[in-house]
């Protein structure tokens, strides 16, 4: 029996990756001081594997922005909008993937960022490949290769571990005219066997083929295309591991049988009911990898349970069988050790990427002399009695949580009044122009803001003269917005640290790490909170910032608030209830804010959703029941208010054509979402369903540094003028501006402001 794991988490335990990424984009380092900060990076996780009994090390987990867009530089697809000039045609270097990911060309002018969208049902993010009918494969970029080469001369053996052709195509997106993209695989195949061989050469044993695809209902073609792919790589001369994740992929279990690869990794923490069937069903030799280790959840795990459960498989198995986190450990935060402010009862239930590893080698331990684990020492916990003790502490607070859920009804879910009727109402009140400019929420968080947070959370300054720095940011902040133009304004949330931490700060059932930071795309890092209790709302959250705001115009300002579903996907949620059931504890929480600012005075107000999509199950067949009770959240959290209170909700880095019936069952007043990276492209969802309420399509990406011009935003607003009615439309950045510079904000939001100009002229 092996220890194995599927990728580690590249940050690092301090953010060292991040640090260093944005000091290269500064021109504050060099690539060469880039590159060895990730190199060290790299030496301090994989000795950390090392010393857990990984036999196997992955590598090709590490990547500079995103391993999907790593992957695509080595195959060569990389869009000519960013390749150098002049180069060779076949070689792409670090700072294309940078061009792709950010949004630039070669000759340092701006350049259509690469699309991204999340990575299946996670919150990672990745640069969706962008591929041609006449597109052509080659190996172009060597960091795989070079890190297989720095981990072997560091005594370790590899185990490289990259997309599989299949999901990659399945991810990746026809540019230039429609296409199928499976008249592509042939050519990708080959590039795959030459990659394949690459490793071979290098001494690779093992590849680790990822195929998440697996986990969907996938039709006749694209099963199709998982079979004949792995039949033309059997000949290469390493052993496969496909592995799987996020999901059972049971429904296709005769298909995965059947296919010649040596070895099959499981995710045996969503679907451990497919242990059964994989295994009986195991070919002759075939390593059987069982992920057992929850990769997206930090919760101790229970390894007495566990080992129990596949103690059988594993005797049977007869040294075939591998022990493994569910999924890459990229979703877990890096290192518990350094957490040192968590309460002793409740650090003792967690356990990071680190300390998953721990876990793998005490359960090969018990599974390798059975014995009573009370004798070895082992963990014995589960989160039920994690939240039991926890919640000890609240009993009243709790109770009146359970009996205020149970006291709902289906009134509680609905507005008063139809959409159409509201709209005249609010159309009266607030007397907004043709497509009304506004902004998603936020707005830089410059390093002064950033350097007074510090100071205030380590006591050097007093929380007044904390409070009346960020009032006079706030006024700043609105000041700039009047001077611009805009119509509905927003307060710029300067005393907010992340859009869920902020809120899980000040409800009850929520805990706080120090550094349990995760990666949601390139430098971008997220703290998820901890929810181990139930929800409730003490005090009002965030009433007197959005009063303050709104006291220095007679605009209207909106009053921001994250929504309970996404809240409860950003966090890492206890597991002893149902997620329904903590979104509905978040629905009311939030509900009760709503309110509140409603009686302050605050007329319109968003409810942001952004991961709205993210928590589908990845089987169709799944989705009814997830949407209806996410619906029902978001619901239970905006209709308590009147009819002229406007709700706003965002949506970003979503496929709208889907889920488009669900979201407008929410009946947000206004929804605003991220189209401009796909020009657009997204509204296609509303062109066969009649979108009821009203939509602001972002016509400015705030993922890069780019600043679109006046022309091409009024391209975009008529794009969407095509397939929405303009009284339905509004105007917007696709997402909120926290991470951009007032450098790059002003001159943006002057051009948006243009744009809408030009297009009231031309449409109204």
């Amino acid at each position: 029996m092996q220890i194995a794991n599927l990728g580690f988490p590249r940050i690092g335990r301090q953010r060292e990756l991040k640090f260093a990424q944005e000091k290269y984009w500064r021109g504050e380092i060099t690539k060469a001081e880039l590159k060895l900060v990730a190199a060290e990076l790299r030496k301090t996780h994989w000795e950390w594997q090392a010393q857990a009994g990984v036999s196997l090390l992955p590598v090709g987990d590490f990547a500079f922005y995103d391993q999907v867009l790593t992957l695509s530089a080595t195959l060569n697809a990389i869009p000519e909008r960013h390749r150098n000039e002049g180069a060779e045609s076949n070689k792409v270097d670090l700072d294309t993937l940078f061009r792709v990911a950010r949004g630039r060309a070669p000759s340092g002018k701006d350049a259509p960022a690469g699309e991204m969208t999340k990575y299946f049902n996670t919150n990672y993010h990745y640069i969706v490949p962008e591929l041609t009918a006449d597109q052509e494969f080659s190996l172009a970029y060597e960091q795989f290769f070079e890190e297989v080469s720095e981990a072997q001369s560091l005594g370790y053996a590899a185990k490289p571990v990259l997309l599989g052709p299949v999901s990659y195509l399945f991810l990746s997106k026809a540019v230039g005219s429609e296409f199928d993209k499976l008249s592509l695989l042939p050519k990708l195949i080959n590039t795959y066997a030459a990659l394949l061989a690459r490793f071979s050469d290098q001494g690779v044993d093992w590849v680790q083929l990822e195929e998440p695809i697996l986990a969907l209902e996938l039709d006749s073609d694209w099963q199709s295309a998982i079979t004949s792919t792995y039949e033309a790589l059997k000949e290469t001369q390493v052993n496969v591991l496909l592995a799987s994740y996020y999901g059972t992929i049971a429904h296709h279990q005769a298909l995965v049988s059947a296919l010649p690869v040596a070895g099959l990794h499981l995710d045996l923490v969503t679907a451990p009911e497919q242990l059964a069937v994989f295994a009986e069903n195991l070919q002759p030799q075939q390593v059987l990898s069982l992920g057992v280790i929850n990769g997206r959840n930090v919760w101790a795990a229970d390894i007495d349970l566990i080992a129990e459960r596949i103690s059988s498989v594993v005797n049977d198995l007869q040294g075939r069988v591998w022990i493994a986190p569910s999924c890459s450990l990229l979703h877990s935060p890096v290192d518990l050790d350094v957490e040192a402010k968590l309460t002793p009862e409740l650090k003792q239930q967690l356990s990071f990427a680190k300390q998953k590893l721990s876990e793998l080698t005490q359960l090969k331990a018990l599974l390798s002399t059975p014995a009573d684990s009370a004798e070895k020492g082992l963990i014995d916990t589960t989160i039920a009695s994690c939240v039991a003790r926890r919640n000890a502490r609240d009993a009243a607070a709790d109770r009146q949580v359970i009996e205020r859920v149970a006291a709902l009804n289906s009134d509680d879910y609905e507005r008063d009044t139809a959409f159409a009727n509201r709209q005249t109402i609010q159309q009266q009140k607030y007397q907004l122009p043709l497509l009304p400019t506004t902004t998603i929420g936020s707005f830089p968080q410059t390093p002064a803001i950033r350097g007074l947070r510090s100071r205030w959370r380590k006591g050097e300054i007093t929380e007044d003269f904390y409070n009346d720095q960020l009032r006079q940011v706030t006024k700043d902040t609105v000041d700039r917005q009047l001077k611009l133009g805009i119509d509905v304004l927003v307060h710029g949330e300067a005393e907010r640290n992340d859009m869920v931490e902020y809120f899980g700060e000040q409800l009850q059932g929520f805990a706080f790490t120090q550094f349990g930071w995760v990666q949601s795309y390139g430098s971008r890092c997220v703290k998820p909170p901890l929810i181990f209790g139930d929800v409730s709302r003490p005090v009002a959250m965030t009433v007197e910032w959005a009063e303050f705001a709104q006291s220095l115009t007679e605009k209207p300002v909106k009053g921001m608030l994250t929504g309970p579903v996404t809240i409860l996907h950003w966090s890492f949620a206890r597991e002893d209830i149902s997620r329904e059931q903590i979104a509905t504890q978040i629905g009311l929480a939030i509900r009760d804010e709503v309110v509140d600012l409603q009686n302050a005075g605050i007329g319109i107000i968003q409810i942001d959703e952004p991961a709205f999509r993210e928590g589908l199950p990845l089987k169709k067949s799944d989705w009814e029941a997830y949407l209806k009770w996410a619906v029902d959240a978001f619901k239970l959290s905006a209709a308590g208010v009147t009819d002229e209170t406007q709700i706003h909700t965002h949506m970003c880095y979503s496929e709208f054509n889907e889920t488009i019936a669900a979201i407008a069952a929410m009946d947000a007043d206004v929804i605003t979402i991220e189209t401009s990276r796909s020009r657009m492209e997204l509204l296609t969802a509303f062109e066969d369903f009649e979108y009821p309420n009203e939509i602001g399509p972002g016509v400015y990406d705030i993922h890069t540094p780019n600043i679109p011009t006046v022309d091409e935003m009024v391209e975009l607003i008529e794009k969407a003028a095509d397939k929405i009615a303009v009284r339905q439309l509004w105007v917007n950045p696709d997402c909120g501006l926290k991470t951009r510079t007032w450098d790059e904000v002003e001159p943006a939001l002057k051009n948006l402001v243009q744009a809408t100009k030009v297009l009231r002229r031309r449409l109204g």
